[in-house]
């Protein structure tokens, strides 16, 4: 999958770092005390980290919004199997992500 569409250079690197599977690349981009949250409810960011990256990536990207910060497409995960997915990025002061929201889309 192609992520030339991606403009926000962190975004960017966080979806490539997913892709990828590389969990040192991934944890770099956050704050120290980032926050996720999944379908709404908070989630321990290096539990998913662990659990996630090397198993769950984006097959397709087909929805840019929010100045790049908001991304949704199509998704796999060994787990769960394929479904659409959104990451919502917000950044912090420093340009790392502050706080990330993911789940399933509409």
């Amino acid at each position: 999958m192609q992520t030339n569409s991606l403009k926000n250079p962190t975004v960017k690197a966080a979806i490539e770092a997913l892709q990828n599977g590389d969990r040192e690349a991934w944890t770099a981009l956050f704050e120290p005390n980032a926050k996720l949250y999944d379908d709404g409810n908070p989630r321990n960011l290096d539990k998913f980290t662990n659990d996630a990256l090397g198993h769950e990536r984006f097959t397709s990207i087909d929805k840019i919004e929010n100045n790049g910060l908001d991304i949704e497409g199509e998704f796999h995960t060994e787990a769960w199997g394929d479904f659409r997915s959104y990451f919502r990025f917000q950044l912090g002061s420093t340009g790392k992500i502050h706080r990330l929201d993911i789940g399933q889309a509409e």
